[in-house]
């Protein structure tokens, strides 16, 4: 008796003493597989060049765009080519599509040539070739209008206010909205005559009443009467977004499409050639602007990478950016340089031979600049995933260092564990886990971000706070959306180490033998 119970002692003392092992290999071949991240980052880091063929191969890449469709296919190859398996998923479509083609402008006439400073919102339209014409002021009363109708055809015409970014809304129904205001302009002339007529009759001084300022407030009328385009004053640097009203409108077909030129010009340059208007002085300007339209309607998908886990492979782990951009620059920042440090991050744990308990997913989102539509309709469609992914790491703040991440205090010891070997990465780039010890309101609404999206429904999408480190200037807003959107303001150094610290992170958070802790984190 005696004799078998020594036995089976020793047979539970042999699958303790292997399953200690197991643990220890398993904890070893965890080290050892950051390790090589790490070494592959410091000395095989691709990230600047996956944002090379992202925005000098491709451009600019608004949703519906043949550059957005091929970054998406390339996307997926490379995915394919490290061995993840990918996903398009369906994000949504475009009533129309539209590619961007080179443009070009010029004053002629006055005291000197003056080469055009200029941009266009995507989904507006180009001119019919190369196109001349006189420049005039718009009008802002029915009495002006009347005055001035026969010298529009053929005209420029400047209209008010300070651009944006967004186009000047041509639909009928912004349309309808103008003669509203017209009709209570024209009521507000008659007071005003009324007025003049009174002052000057009975020696008085009243005041004349404003009427309401509305860019573009007579444009169905000139169009009618035959100008070349709009031209409304813009700050530097040009900021060009889309035709919001077109994207939006389901029924919008190829043959309905605008074919008003709306051109955003240098601020400097508009008040030149304003004046130059006022004082009738005789010139030109000269466009050709290339934009092309293709039916539709246009799909276009979201891009996801999967490594699958070997332990939790329904649980998930989610690095993203958003693989749209405008496109009067090229989209080297926003979202360039967030996403090709995911993607790099991908290539990097792939390549590491990590095998990752829970499933990472490595996500472009579609469509973020037109309102968050590619992450929303992922989200949307994966409702049974919500209470399954453990974190989503978002990048889309520019090409800075990751330095920080704060965590509420049920997360905290996790995050310092994973984050340990950062230290490795750069001494000269320091990194920090503090701990969040009171919890936040859940949000209720969405946010400038594809983050916000998962936030609202409660998935934790504990962020890593970035610093310009070493000093460069970088200044977002100065690039944010606008014509300096370029590969060049991507800073190399610090897009390598973000790649790699989300890699390192990302992979620890999926190593984890749970789920991040909610508890502690919303209000």
């Amino acid at each position: 008796m005696l004799y078998y119970i020594i036995k089976e002692m020793k047979k539970v003392f042999i699958i303790i003493v292997c399953f200690l092992s197991l643990s220890a290999f398993s904890g070893f071949a965890q080290k050892d597989v950051i390790q090589k991240i790490i070494a592959l980052g410091k000395t095989d880091n691709q990230v600047m060049r996956h944002l090379d063929i992202l925005t000098n191969r491709f451009g600019g890449r608004p949703v519906g765009s043949d550059a957005y469709d091929n970054a998406a296919n390339w996307l997926a190859s490379e995915y394919r080519k490290w061995g993840l398996e990918v996903e398009m998923h369906e994000a949504g479509s475009v009533p129309v599509g539209f590619n961007r083609g080179p443009w070009f402008g010029r004053m002629l006439g006055g005291d000197e040539a003056m080469t055009l400073h200029f941009v266009t919102p995507s989904y507006t339209s180009g001119t019919k070739g190369l196109q001349s014409g006189h420049v005039l002021i718009e009008p802002k009363s029915r009495e002006e209008f009347t005055r001035m109708k026969g010298a529009l055809k053929g005209a420029w015409v400047l209209i008010g206010g300070k651009s944006v970014g967004w186009a000047i809304d041509q639909s009928d129904n912004a349309n309808a909205r103008r003669d509203s205001i017209i009709a209570v302009n024209d009521e507000i002339a008659k007071k005003n005559m009324e007025t003049r007529r009174r002052n000057r009759e009975e020696n008085r001084n009243d005041t004349m009443l404003p009427m309401n300022d509305e860019p573009a407030l007579f444009l169905k009328e000139m169009k009618e009467a035959g100008i070349l385009g709009i031209i409304q004053s813009a700050p530097v640097p040009l900021v060009a977004l889309y035709d919001r009203s077109l994207v939006r409108d389901s029924t919008m077909t190829f043959d309905k499409l605008p074919e008003l030129p709306d051109i955003k010009l240098d601020e400097h340059q508009y008040d030149i050639i304003k004046q130059m208007a006022l004082e009738r002085r005789v010139f030109e300007l000269e466009f050709d602007i290339r934009n092309h339209f293709k039916p539709g309607p246009v799909k276009y998908h979201t891009v996801i990478g999967k490594i699958k886990g070997t332990k939790y492979p329904d649980e998930y782990v989610i690095l993203s950016g958003h693989l749209d951009s405008f496109d009067a620059a090229t989209g080297g920042v926003d979202c360039g340089s967030g996403l090709t440090s995911v993607v790099e991050a991908a290539r990097l744990v792939a390549l590491s031979g990590a095998k990752p308990k829970r499933s990472m997913l490595f996500i472009a989102f579609a469509a973020e600049e037109f309102g968050l539509l590619g992450a929303t309709a992922w989200a949307d469609s994966h409702k049974n995933l919500w209470d399954k992914i453990s974190n989503v790491f978002n990048r889309d703040g520019g090409p800075l260092a990751p330095v920080k991440v704060s965590v509420h205090s049920s997360a905290y010891k996790d995050f310092v564990n994973i984050c340990e070997p950062l230290k490795s990465i750069r001494e000269d780039y320091p990194f920090e886990v503090t701990e969040i010890k009171e919890a936040r309101p859940k949000p209720t609404r969405t946010g400038g971000t594809d983050a916000s999206v998962f936030a609202i429904k409660g998935i934790p999408t504990i962020t890593l706070q970035e610093e310009d480190v070493k000093g460069y200037n970088f200044s977002y807003m100065e690039i944010w959306h606008s014509e300096r959107d370029l590969y060049t303001k991507s800073i190399p150094e610090y897009q390598e180490h973000a790649a790699t610290v989300l890699a390192v992170i990302g992979l620890g958070v999926a190593n984890l033998d749970h789920l991040i802790s909610r508890e502690g984190m919303y209000k």
